[in-house]
């Protein structure tokens, strides 16, 4: 596996620290809102990434976090007349019932800031010991950046170059500061506002410090992979390195992975410009299956535009995939009372196929053999869903009533495979109506009902039948007639 680094923006083959083992620290979002699809870009790159590795034979140690202490969580506290932690509660139960629509694994660890504050005192103690950090009169505490001679590796600035950006745009608190690229480690309270005790001041612990603490207790030590969106590279990321490398004097981080930026219509999101979406507008028009592929379809390091003509695109393509699947299913319980789902290739041996059968897997095992080739090389997840369109054209110009069972078996498990390593599960339909009007009829009453038309038309009257149809359509239930019997789905 190899994946691009940008501490030395070039691609390097992943070795672990232990063997088999990975850390991986993903910064979370900030809970004062909905989480927007920006937000959703790095947890479902991510998220795919921890998913392949696990298949690969690795245990994750996942850790992603929730800042839910903020100026902008204390600005909607103060908006909506309710505390910061009522704010914060608020929008992480929220942000978990998006991530399970996207279908994201829970995190092995999902520290909160406010619960390690304590850690993050006894950080900045060390790094004031160690003449990397320095207090103010009022009692902030800034972090020393021409202390620490490594300032600026990831973000590949040096020093002056970084001094002459600063220097360009007014800095609260400029003046108490030894230089322009020092940051806050620790701010003092203000009116109405949560605070902690400290030895410097009352007050709360600066953005930069809180992931630098939190990532390496959950982890139990350094990190292989420390990863976010590219916005984060500076001075987010840069800052934690200065301070973990400082206080502890080793690499914080192996490899650093980034996500690049997503526009709407080709326009960076801004709610000034109206074109500002949360995950949960998405998800009332789409499934979020649809939002998942839709993510995974371009490179995770390539800016990826988004608009609802592509969405509606992506859900085409996505139904493809879903047809064909149901299309193996129907075959199979059609030809076999005694089919099971979670039948898997253990139990279809590539021996009984037909010489036809034999010379379509070879195709498939092609195409499955390059889709983790595909993924080995940066998580490129673009060319790896190609593959899975090609398995899907391969298997529905030769899947039909004449296939073997141990065929269709094996069809069925390696599309279904290959779908969950992206995340994308496979084993029940997409929901296609977002009025809820088909969410009244269950499968017994949709089947009940096609098995009266079905009388109607061995009975030829067809009137009837052609009333059922109509039924069934408000309904939004398609049917279609094949040799097989009748077929359905919800739209």
């Amino acid at each position: 596996m190899k994946i691009y680094n940008t501490l030395s923006k070039s691609k390097e083959e992943f070795i672990p620290i232990e063997e088999k083992k990975i850390r991986m620290y993903v910064c979370g979002p900030t809970v004062y809102d909905y989480i927007h699809i920006g937000n959703a870009r790095p947890m479902i790159v991510f998220d795919t990434f921890r998913r392949y590795m696990t298949s690969k034979g690795y245990d994750v140690n996942y850790i992603s976090n929730y800042t839910d202490i903020d100026d902008k969580i204390i600005n909607k506290a103060n908006e909506t007349n309710t505390s910061s932690q009522d704010v914060a509660l608020k929008y992480i139960e929220e942000c978990k019932k998006d991530m399970k629509e996207m279908n994201i694994l829970p995190q092995t660890y999902a520290p909160k800031a406010t619960e390690e504050v304590e850690d993050m005192i006894e950080l900045i103690k060390d790094l004031l010991d160690k003449k990397y950090a320095y207090k103010s009169e009022d009692g902030t505490v800034y972090f020393d950046t021409l202390a620490f001679k490594d300032y600026g590796k990831l973000s590949h600035k040096n020093i002056d170059e970084l001094e002459s950006g600063f220097r360009e745009i007014q800095i609260k608190g400029i003046d108490d500061k030894k230089n322009p690229t020092d940051f806050v480690l620790w701010k003092p309270k203000k009116e109405n506002e949560p605070y902690w005790k400290s030895p410097f001041c009352d007050g709360r612990p600066g953005w930069h410090t809180e992931c630098c603490v939190m990532a390496p207790k959950y982890a139990k030590g350094r990190l292989d992979i420390h990863a976010g969106g590219e916005d984060l590279i500076f001075p987010h990321h840069e800052n934690e390195i200065a301070q973990y490398e400082a206080s502890h004097n080793e690499p914080f981080a192996k490899y650093w992975m980034h996500n690049a930026f997503l526009n709407i219509n080709n326009t960076k999101m801004s709610k000034s410009l109206g074109n500002f979406f949360t995950v949960r507008d998405i998800l009332n028009k789409f499934d979020g299956r649809v939002l998942r592929l839709f993510m995974l379809q371009a490179h995770y390091r390539s800016m990826l535009n988004f608009s609802f003509e592509l969405m509606e695109q992506t859900k085409l393509s996505l139904d493809r995939i879903f047809n064909s699947i149901e299309n193996i299913k129907y075959i199979l319980k059609k030809t076999s009372e005694s089919y099971n789902e979670n039948d898997d290739t253990n139990q279809s041996s590539i021996y009984n196929f037909s010489d036809k059968e034999k010379d379509i897997s070879n195709q498939i095992e092609n195409y499955k053999k390059i889709f983790f080739e595909k993924m080995d090389d940066d998580l490129n997840t673009a060319d790896a869903i190609t593959c899975i369109y090609e398995i899907v054209r391969i298997i529905n110009s030769n899947v039909d009533i004449l296939s073997s069972r141990t065929f269709l078996i094996y069809a069925y498990s390696t599309l279904n495979s290959l779908c969950n390593i992206l995340g994308i599960d496979v084993s029940k339909p997409l929901k296609t109506s977002f009025d809820d009007t088909n969410e009244n009829f269950d499968d017994e009453q949709i089947n009940k009902l096609i098995e009266e038309r079905d009388n109607y038309k061995k009975q030829k009257d067809y009137i009837n039948a052609d009333k059922i149809r109509d039924e069934l359509l408000k309904m939004h239930i398609e049917i279609k007639d094949t040799q097989l019997g009748t077929k359905w789905k919800r739209v």
